[in-house]
């Protein structure tokens, strides 16, 4: 039988190695070590120093960038794992020439250096350019959403929060009187159980008081939209959002980055919290102007004609309204823009509905509106029951057409016999905050053309349909690359400015990478 050398990976060596050494040419630490070393000014991430005549010497910033750009690579966003990395990976101990920073270091690094890291990342994209990685041809915009360092427990309007302080108040005074009751101890399991009750109630008291402060010292958020209303406020982090997503939903932030089409280069990166991407579009495409101005790369990156592409999500009427304004060259598709294309007509017979579930029951088909009597004379309906419904005005609708708005009352929908196949959801006439049914009426066909209807006939034409169809492949594969090859898939902080901050170093970690396989960094 064969004899081998015995080994075993788990022991223990002291070896003589030269650090420089372990940081290979061609690699993605090496292309961070160069780039930080020899070609980015650092200069932003100096000032917060003040000991120059006393006090201890900092750790060098060149030094904390090079580990944590170089953990998140690895998917590693935990200060207290990076530190045990400093300790025992011998790369992070090249990258770190032996130092260990403590994890409170790195963690207050992160969240205190924002002006620093966006002008890091501007440094970073203007060697993109240098070396030929820009090109400025088409950009694609999409957002990322991600959770952060915030419960989605403590969210809610004013109103709702109020109401949670009340209950947990109402706990309070029941474990209180509970305890008032049995102030005798007859055993030592009775002692246990009512030092439990007492330890319930001071944690029930300071949710209550952590509420109240909150609502003291606040103020109701109000949404962007056409009817501007509260939107759900969140005591651990007020400028986080509530987001759904394809995997539930969550407490977070929207990671916005805008890439170049050349070479997928991040050329910006926002974070917003907020849900809806409307919003979001006109910040980042000023973001970018600004800053191509300030590099020096395009006084007028739009005027050159730079393509601007996004998905739907960012759709709507002020969106198109400033690209035509702006004479901004983009491709931003309604959420109908496929239902008008000819190609995707058997779309559905052949691969069938989008996120359908097998087993689940047939989509209900309602009574449509055509079957409610409506009289544009006196601005009447009457629904199929025979019964008027209420009017409630009428306003111009997303395609510019005036339109007639019409609703059941609760009374009527209540005990109507028709009410489950004439309501999507008929327990919602069931309570007095609830609707009836509504219905609407384009009161002529006749309309005023809109900025919506000009982007549809540019995403509808063959050129526009040529442009969008690399949207996905332009944007995607960045949020594959930094959700799912690295990993970063949470923000570990609290407020805007700091997630914004670690959302540009994920997107340095893309680009740095970027750099490392298609760059030339070493001449």
């Amino acid at each position: 039988m064969a004899r081998f050398k015995h080994y075993d990976y788990n022991q223990m060596s002291m070896v003589v190695i030269n650090y420089l050494e372990q940081i290979q040419p061609g690699t993605f630490e090496f292309a961070l070590h160069y780039l930080i070393s020899e070609k980015l000014d650092l200069s932003a991430f100096h000032q917060p120093y003040k000991n120059d005549a006393e006090g201890r010497p900092a750790y060098d910033p060149a030094i904390l960038l090079k580990i944590i750009l170089f953990a998140y690579s690895k998917g590693i966003t935990s200060s207290r794992e990076i530190q045990w990395c400093c300790e025992t990976n011998i790369i992070f101990k090249a990258l770190s020439c032996d130092t260990v920073p403590h994890f409170t270091t790195i963690a207050h690094f992160v969240s205190s250096r924002g002006l620093a890291i966006e002008a890091l990342f501007e440094q970073v994209l203007l060697i993109c350019d240098q070396q030929g990685l820009l090109g400025h041809e088409l950009f694609a915009i999409d957002g990322c959403k991600m959770r952060s360092n915030a419960s989605k427990e403590w969210s809610g309007t004013f109103k709702e929060l109020e109401q949670k302080r009340q209950k947990l108040k109402r706990l309070i005074q029941h474990h209180l009187s509970e305890h008032q009751e049995k102030d005798t101890h007859e055993s030592e399991e009775a002692l246990e159980r009512d030092i439990r009750k007492a330890k319930t109630i001071q944690t029930l008291d300071a949710a209550a008081n952590k509420i109240g402060d909150f609502l003291k010292r606040s103020q109701p958020r109000m949404g962007k939209g056409k009817r501007s209303k509260e939107v759900k406020s969140n005591i651990t982090d007020p400028e986080s959002a509530k987001m759904t997503t394809s995997k539930g939903t969550i407490q977070g932030y929207n990671g916005v980055a805008a890439v170049d089409k050349k070479h997928q280069i991040v050329i910006d990166a926002q974070a917003f919290g907020e849900g809806q991407e409307h919003h979001t579009l006109q910040p980042v495409l000023e973001s970018i102007k600004a800053r191509y101005q300030r590099l020096g790369i395009n006084d007028n990156v739009y005027a050159s004609g730079i393509i601007a592409t996004a998905d739907t999500g960012f759709a709507n009427e002020a969106n198109m309204e400033y690209l035509h304004q702006n004479q901004i060259n983009g491709y931003i598709p309604d959420n109908q823009f496929r239902s008008r294309d000819p190609k995707f007509t058997h779309q559905k017979d052949k691969y069938g509905k989008r996120h359908q579930t097998p087993g689940n029951p047939k989509v209900k088909h309602l009574i449509p509106a055509s079957e409610f009597q409506f009289d544009p004379v006196t601005m009447t309906c009457r629904c199929p029951a025979g019964e008027q419904i209420s009017h409630r005005g009428i306003r111009t609708n997303e395609h510019g057409q005036l339109t007639a708005y019409f609703e059941g009352r609760l009374l009527q929908c209540r005990h109507c016999s028709k009410k489950a196949s004439c309501m999507k959801n008929p327990a919602s006439a069931d309570h007095r905050k609830g609707a009836g049914r509504q219905v609407s009426f384009a009161l002529n066909d006749q309309r005023t053309p809109t900025y919506t209807d000009w982007m549809k006939h540019r995403v509808d034409s063959p050129k526009g349909k040529q442009i969008y169809s690399h949207r996905m492949s332009v944007v995607e594969p960045v949020f594959g690359n930094i959700g799912t090859n690295k990993k970063l898939n949470r923000f570990s902080l609290r407020g805007k400015s700091k997630v914004q901050g670690q959302w540009q170093l994920y997107c340095l970690v893309h680009n740095v990478e970027k750099l490392a396989k298609y760059g030339q960094l070493s001449s």
